[in-house]
């Protein structure tokens, strides 16, 4: 795995004010936006209190790559430490999961369908 060169996605950012255009992530309860829409590509990423998710995914910066289908597995194994296991984020679209490697927040895509496609438009009312 250390010679597969991924493709970069986004840099995901933990924020505490609302966004705008923020959508709903149900599994993990926190608000995000669409990096896509984002001129360098940034993801801000809002948590309820009451989100599961703890650490270094929550504290830390993380940086995403799209990574070929059948390899999420090799590289959360040659991880330093899985932080998420996989999960759909988005049904039928997207495996994430979220790891520590080389002393960075890593989070791992693996899209089943466009990976161009983002979240549906559940919006926060600002």
């Amino acid at each position: 795995m250390n010679s597969l060169r991924l493709e970069f996605d986004h840099v995901g950012i933990t924020c505490h004010e609302p966004q705008e255009d923020e959508t709903w992530v149900e599994a993990t309860r926190v608000w995000v936006t669409n990096p896509r829409q984002h001129p360098q590509s940034l993801e801000f990423l809002r948590y309820e209190p009451d989100s599961p998710v703890t650490g270094p995914v929550r504290e830390r910066p993380h940086i995403a790559y799209r990574v070929p289908k059948g390899t999420l597995e090799a590289l959360l194994e040659a991880a330093d430490e899985v932080l998420l296991e996989p999960w759909e984020a988005q049904k039928d679209v997207v495996r994430v999961a979220f790891a520590l490697k080389d002393g960075a927040v890593i989070e791992y895509m693996e899209y089943m369908g466009d990976p161009n496609q983002w979240f549906p438009a559940e919006r926060n009312e600002l």
